[in-house]
């Protein structure tokens, strides 16, 4: 395995694999790599020929700095975890070798942006989008992979390639959880044990609201409110938001039709907070 940390590098690494016919597969993360990652790069390694995963804790999509110091950061073991998994590249960029002095670039999302984490993250998109068009550029993949448990940053993240004609297929994975139901984030290490134990609410949360979603009659204010009581029953949480939206727009619903009572066609997303710590969920109530 090679561990590559300037994007000029891991440029001239792909292009050669690319002249060698080479398909490429990309998992980017920011590190702390867990069950969710190793479920991407297993998904990565079945559809291409080599798999590069990045680690590179990106600076511009955090609200503050204070959040951003105690991102955990455990490249070495992220990289034997890596090499366990057959990954075949590292691409382990510096931030001053991504945001040298003179840089001024960003790319901006659009209205899908604009709701759920971009009311209460400034910015926080903006930095996604332009990180990962340098991460492209840097590694030309053929695919790159996502998880679902950032549903919102996925659907960027398929317009973002779209509009701007990058030809990179964008495969979303389901997320992927801990036995009693936690969806894995590298955020997670950073709870308290009061706070991992409450931290359950969140998916009994959603588990309510799909549950009240599988009842024809009922209604998405019902839904939203059978959430709401869970986590307010948790003294360690303090809600965010809970939005039933729609899959494709990302914009909330008001009612659910009977043609929107069906898998891929509206989600429930929800956020809360645990002390600093923030964790996000989403699902898809009609999903077998």
């Amino acid at each position: 395995m090679h561990t590559i940390t300037n994007p000029s590098g891991m440029r001239k690494w792909a292009t050669e694999q690319r002249q060698d016919g080479h398909t490429i597969g990309l998992v980017p993360t920011m590190g702390a790599l867990h069950a969710g990652h190793l479920a991407l790069i297993a998904a990565a390694k079945a559809a291409s020929d080599l798999v590069v995963v990045s680690i590179f804790v990106n600076p511009l999509q955090f609200d503050g700095q204070s959040d951003l110091d105690k991102y955990p950061r455990q490249v070495e073991r992220d990289i034997g975890v890596c090499t366990a998994a057959a990954v075949d590249v590292v691409y382990a960029p510096a931030a001053a070798s991504m945001y040298p002095p003179a840089f001024q670039t960003r790319v901006l999302p659009g209205p899908l942006a604009e709701v759920m984490e971009g009311t209460t993250r400034s910015g926080h998109f903006e930095g996604v989008t332009t990180v990962v068009t340098k991460l492209f550029n840097a590694v030309q993949p053929d695919r790159a992979f996502f998880g679902e448990k950032d549903y919102q940053q996925l659907t960027i993240i398929r317009q973002l390639t779209a509009d701007l004609d990058l030809g990179i297929e964008i495969v979303g994975h389901p997320t992927v959880r801990e036995p009693d139901g936690l969806a894995r984030s590298s955020r997670n290490v950073r709870l308290s044990t009061p706070q991992r134990k409450a931290a359950i609410c969140l998916p009994r949360a959603l588990d309510a609201a799909v549950a009240l979603a599988n009842q024809q009659l009922s209604s998405v204010p019902n839904m939203i409110e059978a959430a709401k009581q869970i986590i307010a029953a948790e003294p360690e949480a303090r809600l965010d938001y809970i939005s039933v939206f729609d899959a494709a727009t990302l914009q909330p619903v008001v009612g659910l039709a009977n043609d929107q009572r069906q898998a891929g066609r509206v989600r429930i997303g929800c956020a809360v907070l645990f002390g600093e710590v923030r964790l996000i969920d989403n699902r898809d109530p009609f999903s077998s």
